[in-house]
């Protein structure tokens, strides 16, 4: 297996979190679980001219080799032969709609088909990534094409996040637990629905899911890691109110116990649960 992960320069890494790139033919296994992060990604198939994509229970169906693959508050199926070589990059939260011209909160928990956005941009990107042999050089045209694009936009107009929005999510950043969604809301001078709309269609999720997510990808990191810690402590150490609560939130996330997740963590990613 071929893992790289890359932080591309400024100012593209205002928006961009990092560009990947994966290779991993044989993972032994047919499907897997994905599981929420609440950021965008944009996915490139560069081995065949398709995705499958697997709705849990039914038979896979093909679908667009390019994918923005939308904030998504569930898990998804997805089949492992789609690893066989893959790029991909990750959006900061609210940075999408700069790369997209839309809100984000129409991708969200959709896959979507990147030509209907970049139209045949997105296939030239493609072609030219397949044609490049060593993974580094991907990463580098990769990065090369997200800054002339952002640079095209730039040059109309700067770009930037809602300065609430910004706001909200230093503070939702911080240690566990340090704001409510009410109490942000009051500090930028916003109503809660007005916050909770502007919110949503920057970063895609309502600002409660956003929190949601984040509360629950702060203990499958420790989980991952294998952090020797009781349950309750780790719940009450990532922002849930007790035990019950996380259970019940991860189930919700993930379509599994935390306990189930421990016993298969000896994957790569933290985010990649095998399911058969």
């Amino acid at each position: 297996m071929i893992y790289l992960e890359h932080t591309p320069a400024p100012p593209l890494n205002r928006f961009v979190r990092s560009l990947w790139y994966a290779k991993a033919p044989r993972p032994g296994h047919q499907r897997e679980r994905v599981l929420p992060t609440g950021r965008t990604q944009v996915i490139l198939n560069l081995a065949r001219d398709f995705f499958l994509d697997c709705p849990e229970g039914g038979p896979a169906v093909r679908a667009a080799p390019s994918l923005v693959v939308g904030a998504r508050s569930v898990y998804e199926v997805v089949d492992t032969s789609d690893m066989a070589d893959l790029i991909g990059m990750v959006f900061e939260p609210g940075a999408f709609p700069v790369f997209a011209g839309d809100a984000a909160d129409l991708f969200s928990n959709r896959t979507v088909d990147l030509e209907e956005i970049w139209g045949g941009e997105a296939r030239g990107l493609r072609d030219r990534l397949r044609e490049i042999p060593a993974p580094v050089g991907k990463l580098r045209c990769l990065e090369a094409c997200l800054a002339a694009r952002l640079n095209v936009r730039l040059a109309r107009r700067p770009v930037r996040l809602q300065g609430a929005v910004e706001f909200a999510l230093c503070r939702f950043g911080q240690a566990a637990g340090v704001a409510t969604v009410a109490e942000v809301a009051r500090s930028t001078g916003w109503s809660e629905r007005r916050f909770s709309q502007v919110f949503r269609e920057e970063v895609g999720l309502s600002p409660k899911v956003w929190c949601r997510i984040q509360r629950f990808q702060r203990a499958l990191q420790w989980l991952h890691a294998g952090a020797d810690v009781r349950w309750t402590e780790l719940a009450l150490e990532c922002g849930f109110y007790d035990q019950a609560h996380f259970a019940n939130e991860f189930r919700a996330f993930s379509g599994i116990d935390p306990t189930t997740y421990s016993l298969l963590r000896d994957t790569p990613w933290a985010n990649h649960v095998p399911v058969d």
